[in-house]
């Protein structure tokens, strides 16, 4: 068995490190400048758009008849979705591996990484249909099904099938299971009282309290926990900044200079070239606001907007908080604080990411700083879990139909016990390998589907 699960990761391994490394990172980057070249720079002539576009949402009351979420109510599910550990851990691997020359280059795969989401959301939104419940579905498998026709048609159904299966594995796993065990792992070293397994129980409760519920008990609550957790970890970001604060100009320009540089590595003996910085940094970027990846539209449907397209606009914020803010506040936090100097002694393992950034947080803020990244990861992590629950969602419904959605909700919340309990590296190079391969079919739809995006940007968007 154990040969059986080491062939399986090594197979995982290389595929993964085929669908994010040189050639796919260039399609995504390519993809990028030519969304922002089909819709003449998106993000750039409409971000103010988007922002007012969310702050006119929060008045509203309750979801319409047109759809089962508000709209800030779909961004919030989504904005949980993507914000996770990535953005903690993910982002001292980046520094750690690939120097801070990748906080640059992640900087400018969120650039690019705008038009993506923003095209993603605006075809899902084209082609999204009601289910049998009046439910809005959408998303890559609906853009294909829907989009092409004759003799491409197999094409589509493989390609969505294809999709979907890995949705919803890469919601069992990475974005359940995997979460999971990292609070499980935080709340185990902070409150060794409680076993964890009792944890699991805990969690596996409260997440079933909002995953029955359906999109619209998640929608609910991610509206109110996205801004609570967002809040929490950038207002004590910003007061070690201030503690700080003469080092962060220099903090700033060690980034975009080592991103043209070669540099030396944390506590490593090799040194960091360019092209692993643009890598780890790209990679990490997709990894957390997961542009190009086409999970996002999957709850951005259900969005009962007046005008379908201007739901797209969220799209442009969701990459720009995600990556932008709650990213390179992690970053600075970690550069400002000299952990460095910690892990380049050998005092903190250069593989022990975790520690790295809440070593960084406590430097700064001493047992205040522990208590904020334990609260924050624990945070991120459950609002993943429930938020990827409606895109694997929609993918079971598309594969299985409704009627066997209570399934997959059962599922889901055992796959959140089991997290707290197993450790399978094996299923975590699965899922990062599932991840990859969405994109292929995502990526393809928005290449080939160019024009739907001009027309729509030209005929609704540019209004605005």
């Amino acid at each position: 068995m154990s040969g059986v699960l080491s062939v399986l990761d090594r197979f995982f391994n290389i595929g993964t490190g085929f669908l994010f490394g040189p050639v796919m990172l260039v399609v995504f980057f390519g993809t990028g400048i030519l969304m922002t070249i089909v819709t003449r720079g998106v993000q750039f002539r409409k971000f103010g758009a988007s922002v007012r576009e969310i702050f006119s949402s929060l008045g509203r009351k309750t979801a319409g008849g047109y759809g089962q979420l508000k709209p800030f109510q779909a961004l919030a599910t989504a904005l949980s979705s993507c914000v996770g550990n990535g953005n903690v851990v993910g982002v001292a691997a980046a520094l750690v591996s690939g120097g801070p020359g990748a906080i640059f280059w992640m900087w400018i795969a969120a650039v690019t990484g705008m038009a993506t989401k923003y095209s993603e959301i605006l075809l899902a939104m084209h082609f999204r249909e009601k289910d049998e419940r009046g439910i809005w579905r959408g998303g890559v498998m609906y853009i294909l099904t829907r989009g092409m026709s004759g003799r491409f048609k197999w094409l589509a159904r493989i390609l969505g099938a294809v999709f979907a299966v890995c949705c919803v594995l890469v919601s069992y796993i990475s974005c359940n299971a995997v979460q999971s065990s990292s609070i499980s792992s935080v709340l185990g070293s902070s409150i060794p009282a409680v076993p964890t397994w009792g944890w699991g129980l805990i969690f596996a409760a409260i997440s079933s309290l909002c995953i029955m519920g359906g999109i619209r008990k998640i929608g609910q609550v991610c509206s109110v926990l996205t801004p609570v957790m967002a809040v929490l970890y950038v207002f004590f970001g910003i007061i070690i900044l201030i503690l700080n604060a003469g080092q962060i100009g220099p903090a700033l320009a060690l980034i975009v200079k080592s991103a043209f540089s070669n540099q030396a590595a944390w506590g490593g003996v090799a040194g960091i070239t360019i092209k692993t910085a643009i890598s780890k940094g790209v990679t990490r970027g997709i990894f957390s606001n997961e542009a190009g990846v086409g999970g996002a539209p999957l709850v951005h449907v259900t969005s009962d907007i007046e005008v379908p397209a201007r739901q797209s606009l969220y799209g442009i914020f969701e990459v720009f908080f995600d990556t932008i803010i709650v990213c390179t506040f992690t970053a600075l936090v970690i550069l400002v604080s000299g952990v460095s100097n910690i892990v380049a002694a050998g005092t903190i393992p250069v593989t022990e990411t975790a520690a790295i950034s809440n070593k960084a947080w406590q430097m700064s803020l001493g047992g205040v700083g522990d208590v904020v990244v334990t609260v924050s990861l624990v945070l991120f992590c459950f609002s993943t879990i429930i938020g990827w629950c409606t895109y694997g969602e929609t993918s079971w419904e598309y594969l299985f139909g409704s009627r066997s959605l209570i399934l997959f909700r059962s599922l889901h919340v055992v796959m959140t016990f089991l997290g707290f309990i197993l450790s399978a590296q094996v299923l975590w190079d699965a899922a990062d390998f599932c991840n990859g391969v969405m994109c292929i079919p995502n990526l393809f739809s928005l290449i080939i589907f160019w024009k739907i995006i001009s027309g729509d940007t030209r005929k609704y968007i540019d209004r605005t």
